[in-house]
């Protein structure tokens, strides 16, 4: 990468806002002669990470993720029997369909309604005893019930179901011609097996899913800079977990570097090995020196953060990004960029200064796979609730252990927002939707520089610098007339 004007640009601090890429001239014919795939380590087709964030990575976030070609990464703060119980069920996980909903003939619509917000395909298979489908319910067969109906009484019987043999595009057009938008998914001796949509069965022609040497889906997990840290890595890696992550808000200090040591005698080169955040080239190469592979960068940009209002401490996300990445090449290691994407811009200008992947939190909160529960406001519409992993909230969670006092103490020091709304939006209320919607934007992105991989995206890019109006006038910004 280079600055169009590097005699004054290189002197500037500069967040994802200030920066813009310069169109040059493409080879390739298509979008879809560009290659999104990490060059830190192999798994995945394109960069994007769900945070280690409690209310945006669990369960359904981390498989879904990995089946869209990105990568989850779980909580610190999750127990080792829920780690465990989650990676098991994602190491089961079928790479292409997703996991269904169903129920008996004989349960309620009560009982359909409280899963129904499990899934974003919006559909529940009935099932007979053997596990066969018999009749299939939608949002639409809900309405104006009594919650005590049966579920045989007010279902569909006309079931439209596909194999694991079915191609994508058989079963999108056989889909389309049925007029249905999900369609469930059965083995040879017929038993329900999966889910497919019809959307997904596009994605899924653009997006290759993150396996791991045996196929099965990749997962990461993230770990504090405890004492405890090495054992508690050796017990990730005997789970099956693939990538671990240190994190720690300021990760250039003793702790970190200690455990960062502490945990590579343990893993030596059975898994990589992130570790942040820091903001500054003399930080990557304290953590690269004490044994990371990845760094994690950024202080201050995530939309829960209130470290930079707190202690006016952080940096520019992307100077911070840039200075780290040319450290970190210098030894032939990576960063990951973690914080204030809000757009596919930010993801492909987090790229041009050298990420290999990029970390997104609250972007993928308002969608069906993240943790919480959806709720409603008062006007009906859906959201789901974020708050920042040093928030007050977060802090008391994490001090569970200890007696009241000492956790009221430990809560006076929060750096993050301890409640925010995030809803749902009607065409983005799925990880599916987002990441297609980023990933095509950003293959975009590269045609319009002129590169075909991360490497050369990196190498061609050429960085300009813009003030508030220039990046305003980059944004959708026309009225309609009424």
């Amino acid at each position: 990468m280079r600055f169009l004007h590097p005699e004054h640009d290189l002197q500037l601090e500069l967040a994802l806002d200030d920066v813009f890429l310069v169109p040059s001239y493409f080879e390739g014919t298509s979008r879809l002669d560009v290659d999104l795939t990490p060059v830190d380590f192999v798994g995945g087709s394109h960069p994007i990470v769900s945070a280690n964030m409690n209310a945006v990575t669990g369960k359904r976030m981390a498989e879904t993720m990995a089946r869209y070609g990105g990568i989850g990464v779980l909580p610190q703060d999750m127990a080792l029997s829920t780690v465990e119980r989650i990676v098991e069920h994602i190491k089961q996980a079928d790479s292409r369909f997703d996991t269904p909903l169903s129920v008996t003939p004989d349960a309620t619509l009560r009982d359909v309604l409280g899963i129904f917000r499990k899934r974003a395909h919006g559909m529940v298979v009935v099932v007979d005893e053997s596990y066969r489908p018999v009749g299939v319910l939608t949002q639409a067969d809900l309405r104006e019930r009594d919650q005590y109906t049966s579920v045989e009484q007010v279902m569909s019987r006309r079931v439209v179901t596909i194999t694991p043999e079915t191609t994508n595009r058989d079963a999108f057009l056989l889909m389309e011609r049925e007029r249905v938008k999900a369609a469930p998914v059965i083995n040879k001796e017929g038993r329900l097996c999966g889910i497919l949509t019809r959307d997904d069965a596009v994605r899924l022609e653009l997006l290759r899913p993150s396996l791991d040497a045996n196929g099965k889906l990749m997962v990461a997990a993230a770990l504090g800079i405890s004492s405890g840290a090495a054992g508690v890595a050796e017990k990730l890696l005997e789970i099956g977990v693939d990538v671990l992550v240190l994190d720690t808000a300021h990760g250039h200090q003793r702790r970190m570097i200690e455990s960062i040591q502490a945990v590579r005698a343990v893993v030596k080169d059975r898994c990589p090995l992130v570790a942040g955040n820091v903001c500054t080239a003399e930080g990557t190469r304290a953590l690269i020196e004490a044994g990371a592979d990845i760094v994690k960068v950024n202080v201050g940009p995530g939309a829960m953060c209130t470290t930079r209002m707190q202690t006016g401490v952080g940096r520019p996300s992307f100077t911070s990004v840039l200075a780290c990445a040319q450290e970190a090449r210098r030894h032939g290691k990576h960063v990951w960029a973690d914080g204030g994407v809000r757009y596919p811009r930010d993801i492909a200008l987090y790229l041009a200064a050298g990420a290999s992947r990029i970390m997104v939190g609250t972007m993928l909160t308002g969608t069906f796979e993240s943790p919480g529960d959806i709720k409603e406001d008062h006007e009906g519409h859906l959201y789901k609730e974020n708050y920042g992993m040093a928030s007050a909230r977060a802090v008391s969670d994490r001090t569970g252990h200890l007696d009241a006092f000492e956790r009221a103490k430990k809560v006076f020091f929060r750096e993050g927002i301890s409640t925010s709304r995030i809803y749902l939006r009607p065409d983005q209320h799925s990880v599916g939707e987002i990441v297609l919607d980023m990933i095509t934007g950003v293959q975009s992105s590269f045609t319009y520089v002129g590169a075909r991989d991360c490497e050369s995206f990196q190498e061609e890019a050429v960085v300009g610098v813009q003030g508030h109006a220039g990046f305003y006038e980059g944004t959708p910004h026309g009225r309609l007339k009424k």
